[in-house]
Formats: structure tokens, C-alpha cells, sequence
């Protein structure tokens, strides 16, 4: 038989359920640990970001009002998938510079963390809530709620640590706008197809690559994004983005409230959620 060309993977973005190029048609080289070419990643512009935020506020009620224990089937969907593309996330990782023992253990790490956050899913209103005692003839609770759509600066540990953070935001039914890892972004594309795949409605989660300090200003300035988290974001920027966010009272986790590579708790996810106190009558 005559030899036949590979089919080159094209890295998109993930938008809305579906995998476009940058309206921009801009895209940048990425590279292995020893600085050979791997592929050209799509680098996002800001039509891309205000494409994302829509596509995330138009998924908010579908999937905040979904109940925490279908979340929690889907969260686990994903660890299931992410299971039987162990190996090609192994290659991806170790193209990143990860040894095989280590880009093993990282996509091991992963899925066991979707699964930590699935289990949480239909735990976390009782955690986080409260029958609160109050004198009178009535009930008072304190319930927890989604904020809104997050937008997420992914750190440079291309799976975990995207996991690590992407995770707690969508498991208590936010929507997320999230920032790759700029030097590293092919695992956290493929990560994306395992999204798509996995019983996840579009527009949960959609994943942008490219330049941070061109993208994440735009996010937290975005008067449609209710929270940010920048534990990715270069620690030189940080406080700028903070003030960016202060213009529009976003929530904001900084990179020094919550460490991702610790063992995750419940404190990442309660950053995104509101309480809301219901007073309620009692029957006589």
C-alpha cells in the first residue's frame, strides 16, 4: 500500500458545546519540553471571551436548575470517560515534559478528583445551609446557591490543575468561562472533547486558548461574569485583575485563599455560591 499522511489534530476552541476556530483566524505555536513544534493552538480574542460569557449565561439556568444528584452523574460521567483516554492524555503530558511514571499518576490524580466532586454534588446544600434557630412562629434557612457564570484562570498543570479548579465551580451548578494554560493547552483541549462526551450541556464549560493578559483583563471587567478565579494568573497581574473585577463587585478567589495542589476541601466551592434565607410560617 502507497504510505499515507497522518490526520493532524486542529486545536479549537470549545464554545457553546461546539469547537470553533478564533473569529480572529489567529493562532500560536506550541511546543514540547524541549522546544519542538507539537501544533498551532487557536488564540482567542476578545469577540471569542463575550462569545464564551453568552454561551455560559445562556447554559446557567438549564443547568443550575438540573438537581444536585444528576450534576453529580454527570461529574462522574466525565471521570469515566476520562478513564479510557488515560493513554492519550499520558502522551500529551509527557510531550509537556512529564515523565510516563508522572503524567500516569497526574491523569490517575484527575479522575479521581472528578470523582471527589461528584460525590459532593447532593452533599453540599446540607454542608453549606442551615435551619437557623430564630424566636417566633416561624422557620428560618439559609440555603446555598450558584452564583453565576465563573470565569477561570486555569493554572500551567495543563490537567490537574485545570481539574482542580474547573471542577468546583460547575459541581454546585455555576457555568464557567475558563482560560487554558497558555505555555501548555493541548491536554486541556482534549479535556474539552471528554466534555463534550460526557452528558454535559453545552455551554457549562468553554474553554479559551491563547494569551492570558490579553483575555482574563476582559473577564474581569465583564459586567456579565459574577465571580473570578485567578489561580492561574501571572502573579505580576494579579492585583490588577483584582481591581479590574472591584469595578463591578465580582467575587474574586486569589491564587492565595485556596491552593489547588493541596487536597481539595470544600472551600473552592463555597467561593462560588450565595445563601439565601427563606423565612417560612408556621402551619397551626
Amino acid at each position: 500500500m502507497p504510505d499515507r499522511l497522518a490526520v493532524r489534530k486542529t486545536y479549537k476552541l470549545y464554545i457553546g458545546g461546539a469547537f470553533p476556530r478564533s473569529e480572529s483566524g489567529r493562532s500560536y505555536p506550541v511546543t514540547d519540553s524541549k522546544g519542538r513544534f507539537l501544533a498551532n493552538a487557536s488564540q482567542a480574542s476578545r469577540k471569542d471571551a463575550r462569545d464564551a460569557v453568552v454561551a455560559a449565561r445562556k447554559a446557567f439556568p438549564g443547568w443550575s436548575g438540573r438537581t444536585a444528584y444528576n450534576r453529580g452523574q454527570i461529574l462522574y460521567r466525565i471521570a469515566e470517560m476520562l478513564e479510557g483516554r488515560r493513554d492519550q492524555f499520558v502522551d500529551e503530558l509527557r510531550q509537556a515534559g512529564a515523565s510516563k511514571g508522572a503524567a500516569g499518576t497526574e491523569v490517575d490524580a484527575a479522575v479521581d478528583r472528578w470523582v471527589w466532586y461528584a460525590g459532593w454534588a447532593d452533599k453540599l446544600s446540607a454542608v453549606a445551609g442551615a435551619a437557623n434557630p430564630v424566636s417566633g412562629p416561624f422557620f428560618n434557612f439559609s440555603t446555598p446557591e450558584p452564583t453565576g457564570v465563573v470565569a477561570v484562570v486555569a493554572p500551567d498543570s495543563p490537567l490537574l490543575g485545570l481539574v482542580s479548579v474547573l471542577a468546583p465551580v460547575i459541581v454546585s451548578g455555576n457555568t464557567a468561562v475558563v482560560v487554558a494554560s497558555e505555555p501548555a493547552p493541548l491536554p486541556s483541549i482534549t479535556l474539552a472533547e471528554v466534555l463534550a462526551t460526557s452528558d454535559l450541556p453545552g455551554g457549562v464549560v468553554n474553554l479559551l486558548t491563547g494569551r492570558r493578559t490579553e483575555i482574563a483583563p476582559w473577564l474581569a471587567t465583564h459586567m456579565d461574569v459574577n465571580a473570578i478565579d485567578l489561580a492561574g494568573a501571572p502573579p505580576e497581574h494579579v492585583q490588577e485583575l483584582e481591581e479590574k473585577a472591584a469595578e463591578n463587585l465580582k467575587r474574586v478567589l486569589r491564587p492565595a485563599d485556596e491552593d489547588w495542589t493541596g487536597e481539595p476541601g470544600t472551600a473552592r466551592m463555597t467561593a462560588f455560591l450565595e445563601t439565601k434565607t427563606v423565612w417560612h410560617p408556621v402551619g397551626v
